[in-house]
């Protein structure tokens, strides 16, 4: 358990690092950050950072020296970047990352838990994405094997003459048959370091353009009847990478049971509700986890809870919604509102 004024280092400079740093203060902890030079919006809130490439050894190790633990806040973090920090003291583990980063990598693993993803196939060359239309069908969507996020790095591909007809990428994809599905939702859950699992309630997701719009509160029935399944995959994710902190799995509601879309590390857009509308925030609880302590009650607290993405420049009329009764604003306080950006969320409470 880390003793009160410990060091937590959190890689990456997010909007999630901001808000796990918030979290870390709040219980007695000393937050600091590394990320590339950017607009790094968890530097207002951490105790340091360090603005320094991600291969920079000697800024790596001076990190790794000031920090009690070590975290991070989104996937993408170079796996090499986590190796060098002190791996008896980095929750979870790298494993998470280098199963993550790789959705051809994440979808063979998930299978060999019993999980049901996407028909899909591995796409290198124009004949693979050739056979794979020919195989799973159209329409269906070419993705990065990594790196992609909010949509980017993916073609939606409706037919063979339009497979076709794309410039496939000079990178390894990945060719995912569409999913019919009556809705998309989310399993969030916080392990312990002595395997302690918790889950908080699982929200309906919106997505447009690839990019989570809204979370909402009861999710259901259509979701509600298919979460314990698709809780067994996730505890079982979790314990077979002996994972420590909140882990996201991603599932369609289709007719015949969830069907596992992609996994995340990492806390998740998804349970930014959480903050107001659980007894403890996805946040908290990632700290509590990576930190040693207990963990906190994940029960939903409000009748109705819709949580909702401030896009690109709808944050400068932001604040005219704090009008409406138990609306909460998070402004990440990124400098550039570019179109598609998450420049922070509402989220809004019905009480019972």
């Amino acid at each position: 358990m880390l003793k009160r004024g410990a060091t937590i280092g959190i890689l990456g400079g997010g909007q999630l690092g901001r808000m796990l740093a918030q979290a870390a203060v709040q219980l007695g902890y000393r937050p600091i950050g590394y990320a590339p030079e950017g607009d790094n919006v968890a530097d207002i809130v951490c105790s340091d950072f360090f603005a320094n490439k991600w291969d920079h050894r000697a800024a790596l190790a001076a990190f790794a020296e000031k920090c009690d633990v070590v975290t991070w806040e989104f996937e993408n973090v170079p796996v090499e970047a986590a190796q060098a920090m002190p791996q008896d003291r980095i929750f979870p583990h790298p494993r998470a990352l280098e199963t993550a980063q790789d959705r051809l990598a994440e979808k063979r693993f998930v299978e060999t838990l019993g999980g049901r993803p996407a028909p899909y196939a591995a796409v290198d060359s124009r004949a693979d994405l050739d056979d794979a239309v020919e195989r799973i069908g159209a329409p269906g969507i070419l993705k990065t094997r990594r790196d992609g996020y909010d949509g980017k790095g993916q073609w939606r591909i409706e037919s063979r003459s339009e497979a076709a007809g794309l410039q496939i990428p000079g990178t390894p994809t990945i060719y995912e048959g569409l999913v019919r599905f009556d809705a998309e939702f989310s399993v969030i859950l916080v392990r312990g370091n002595d395997g302690e699992v918790r889950f908080w309630d699982s929200a309906r997701n919106i997505h447009s353009g690839g990019v989570l719009v809204t979370s909402t509160l009861p999710a259901g029935p259509e979701v509600e009847s298919q979460v314990e399944d698709a809780r067994a995959l996730a505890r079982q994710v979790a314990d077979a990478l002996d994972y420590v902190g909140v882990l996201t799995l991603e599932f369609f509601a289709a007719a015949d049971g969830p069907v596992f879309n992609e996994m995340a590390p990492r806390v998740h857009n998804s349970g930014h509700w959480s903050i107001e509308g659980a007894v403890t925030s996805q946040f908290e609880n990632h700290i509590r986890a990576v930190a040693g302590l207990p963990l906190g009650d994940t029960q939903t607290v409000a009748a109705g809870t819709v949580m909702t993405n401030i896009i690109g420049k709808d944050i400068k009329t932001a604040h005219s919604q704090l009008g409406d009764s138990d609306t909460h604003l998070h402004d990440y306080g990124k400098k550039q509102a570019l179109a598609g950006r998450k420049m922070g969320h509402i989220t809004r409470l019905t009480r019972a």
